[in-house]
């Protein structure tokens, strides 16, 4: 691990579906070492039940990295948590804010903000199996609730539990009228909503989530938070994370290099075909690299559909970044 967990906290990449794969996550530690990575969330189920490498198989390159549960069982949780914690991950968190109607009908995510009791045994349970970490992702609140009242309810059930940090999406999430895409823009942010619970919580660490798009951003809320997390916005401009080692850490740094990030991935891409990964299950994450250059958009198509060919190999990195010089050679 690269430093320890409650200073990776202070930047983190948040958990996306179909998103934050362990082929993203590698490639996004390619470009920051001491970020706090997430897995996807994995429900209790699923691991119990699954392909438990496939799910929460990762290289120790990843770390720190926790990984993100979905359930609502406290003895599923606890069971899910004893296979997932022997993998070696940093902390387990407890998805309580997705909010897509495949998890409320699973009763798990948002909908479970009604239900803080229940929450705060799946925390005891989690807890009650592992010398892990744990912690909590939430939101402001959902639907009706008053964000004063319910989201103080909530925060004090989870501290009561024992979680380490609690990280707050500064949205409400509608679970009755909106759909999840739009349950990440239309309800407005609340910032200071979140600064109020994080001043009344200290010294817990609370780490905030919601459209914030810039490092700018992320220094402005640093100032009330100890944490932040990034979502989309590190995904599709994922550059952005070159900078975060030294204007979020302090850290010592060098400058942005497209070669050296495209030669780590065109090794581990070279491994990892060994084991039967397609190409663009790897490139698909790395389109963003070029954005705001010229010839962006044929690196981005080289990487999505030559990646696609069969029999495509790390040969396509560089492709991908001689279509981008010639470009630039061309308008220079």
């Amino acid at each position: 691990m690269s430093l320890d967990l409650a200073t990776a906290r202070r930047f983190s990449v948040a958990p996306m579906m179909d998103w934050t794969d362990r082929h993203c996550r590698f490639f996004h530690r390619a470009l920051t070492s001491r970020a706090l990575l997430f897995t996807e969330m994995v429900t209790s189920a699923a691991i119990i039940h699954g392909p438990r490498e496939r799910l929460l198989g990762f290289d120790a390159v990843e770390q720190p990295v926790a990984v993100q549960l979905g359930g609502s069982d406290p003895k599923e949780l606890a069971e899910a948590t004893r296979v997932a914690a022997a993998f070696g991950y940093a902390e387990i968190n407890l998805n309580v804010g997705c909010p897509s109607d495949r998890v409320q009908s699973g009763r798990f995510g948002a909908c479970l903000m009604a239900e803080p009791e229940l929450v705060a045994e799946c925390v005891r349970a989690i807890r009650g199996v592992t010398d892990v970490p744990v912690t909590v992702k939430c939101r402001i609140g959902i639907d009706d609730q008053d964000t004063e009242e319910s989201l103080d309810r909530f925060a004090d059930a989870m501290v009561e539990a024992g979680v380490a940090a609690l990280y707050v999406h500064a949205r409400k999430a509608w679970l009755k009228g909106l759909s999840p895409k739009e349950n990440r823009t239309i309800p407005p942010l609340d910032y200071p909503r979140v600064y109020r619970l994080a001043q009344r919580l200290a010294p817990l660490p609370l780490l905030i989530n919601g459209g914030i798009e810039t490092l700018e951003a992320v220094q402005a809320h640093l100032v009330n938070v100890s944490g932040v997390m990034l979502g989309r916005a590190a995904y599709h401009d994922p550059v952005l994370l070159s900078r975060v080692d030294t204007e979020i850490f302090g850290a010592p740094g060098a400058p942005f290099d497209l070669k050296s990030v495209l030669a780590t991935m065109a090794d581990y891409a070279e491994t990892q075909l060994t084991t039967g990964v397609r190409l663009n299950n790897i490139t698909r994450h790395m389109l963003g690299l070029a954005n705001g250059r010229r010839g962006a958009r044929t690196f981005r198509q080289v990487l999505s559909v030559d990646a696609c060919k069969r029999g495509a190999g790390p040969e396509v990195l560089w492709q991908a970044y001689n279509a981008l010089e010639q470009h630039e050679s061309a308008a220079a």
